[in-house]
């Protein structure tokens, strides 16, 4: 049977100057890929390409709002005039009622005979 017992090794080395302090990366990394002036500006473009599509699907999403607006202002507008009607209406129903409950109507009587021109 072996048993395994782990060692804590030190990043810093005797060998190392001793301008490291704490919580400071002791490693640097190199990056194998070199990227040429070209590939710079490709890179660049793509990210203002990606950035532009992100503020028109921003864009389309606020005209998708005023789209609904724009209809829930029409049906407002519609209900608001059959509204309107509607009081209307109620106001001419109530207006006969009160003429055919009034003091001159009640006093008026019906004709006896009543007659029609024909063509």
């Amino acid at each position: 049977m072996t048993v395994y017992t782990p060692y804590y090794s030190s990043r810093r080395s005797i060998n190392q100057s001793r301008s490291w302090s704490r919580n400071q990366n002791v490693t640097r990394f190199q990056s194998n890929i070199k990227l040429g002036p070209v590939a710079h500006i490709v890179l660049v473009a793509l990210m203002v390409v990606v950035l532009g599509l992100i503020y028109l699907t921003q864009a389309t999403k606020t005209t998708s709002y005023d789209y609904q607006a724009d209809n829930i202002d029409s049906q407002i507008a519609s209900l608001s005039d059959q509204k309107s009607d509607l009081e209307v209406e109620n106001a001419r129903l109530q207006s006969l009622q009160n003429v055919k409950n009034s003091d001159v109507a009640k006093s008026m009587t019906t004709p006896v005979d009543t007659n029609y021109i024909s063509e």
